[in-house]
């Protein structure tokens, strides 16, 4: 293993122009943690917040984005156990995954699902971790509940709407397109929401509101969202790509017994990263390896086209996950 390695850095705050190749030394592992070489890097909305100035790292995190990869384990650090050399993961990541090698607490290291490829397995973590801990931990999604999630086609969104699928519940989905829709409805959404030609409000009232909503575009969407609740409701925030500002009646929730919640993953202990691995491990690991979920894919870019990645998602063109091709 050489003593450097190739990596995406962030020259300064701005747009995907600011991502540049750059050389940097080869990352130790400390005690419990993995160092992984790279095979391909999951992008994320995460990404462009902090490639933006908007999203610091963690204290001791990577300065380096990415929050997710696949590849090979290569060292490892004292008192690692469950894993070895040689061995495939893929694992969500303080930072640092826009490279050769990334180190990374185990406990956050999941085994690639059967029968999937390393370029699938490293779309999984960030989106799996986020949608578990918010949508079923957080947000309590049961079995016969409507579910809605804005951002259907996202990569969020093509998760949530599988996972919450196959648990029992009734999905509902925004997105911007008749393309995006029917994406949206191939994975299992019973209602796809043109939110250019609908008023998603309205859908969810006549069919009775909805019991739980994920929502990553906050703005003007968060009272909007109040108003498609059924009683009893409860609202999820993962992001705020509208912003996170805006005039709320709150009487509404009170009345209506609302509840409104809300999530980062990044800033979340390693012990509470560990304990959704290990719930992911037991509960939805399985249906990858049955393949009864999937990844779904938009494209793939090489390391040093990472500001291309970013233009990519940023157009809100994409269905589904970009990566980053990092290994040979």
């Amino acid at each position: 293993m050489s003593d450097t390695m190739r990596a995406i850095e962030i020259t300064e705050p701005g747009g995907p122009e600011v991502l540049k190749l750059t050389t940097r030394p080869v990352p130790q592992p400390a005690a419990g943690q993995v160092v992984i070489k790279v095979a391909y890097a999951g992008v994320n909305r995460p990404d462009a917040l902090q490639r933006a100035g908007n999203y610091a790292p963690p204290a001791g995190a990577s300065d380096l984005p990415g929050l997710e990869a696949s590849g090979e384990v290569v060292a490892m650090g004292a008192g690692v156990d469950g894993l070895s050399l040689g061995d495939t993961v893929c694992a969500l990541l303080p930072g640092g995954g826009y490279a050769e090698y990334v180190a990374t607490p185990a406990a956050h290291c999941l085994p690639v699902p059967k029968g999937m490829g390393l370029k699938e397995a490293a779309c999984l973590p960030e989106t799996f971790f986020t949608v578990w801990s918010n949508v079923f931990q957080r947000g309590g999604l049961q079995a016969g509940e409507r579910f809605l999630v804005h951002g259907g086609s996202s990569g969020i969104g093509t998760t949530a709407i599988q996972l919450a699928a196959h648990f029992g519940a009734r999905v509902f989905a925004t997105a911007g397109s008749e393309a995006k829709c029917q994406a949206c409805r191939d994975l299992g959404a019973e209602r796809a929401i043109n939110y250019r030609e609908e008023d998603f409000v309205e859908v969810m009232r006549a069919a009775g509101g909805a019991n739980l909503i994920l929502d990553m575009v906050g703005g003007e969407y968060l009272p909007r969202n109040v108003k498609a609740l059924a009683d009893d409701g409860r609202l999820v925030q993962i992001a705020f790509l509208q912003g996170p500002k805006v005039a709320l009646n709150f009487a509404q929730v009170m009345m209506r017994r609302l509840t409104i919640t809300g999530s980062t993953l990044r800033p979340q202990s390693d012990l509470a990263k560990a304990r959704i691995a290990d719930a992911l491990r037991a509960q939805v690991w399985p249906l990858l390896d049955a393949g009864l979920v999937a990844p779904v894919m938009d494209s793939a870019f090489p390391l040093d086209e990472a500001a291309a990645a970013h233009a990519r998602m940023e157009s809100s063109g994409h269905i589904g996950k970009i990566v980053l091709k990092v290994g040979d």
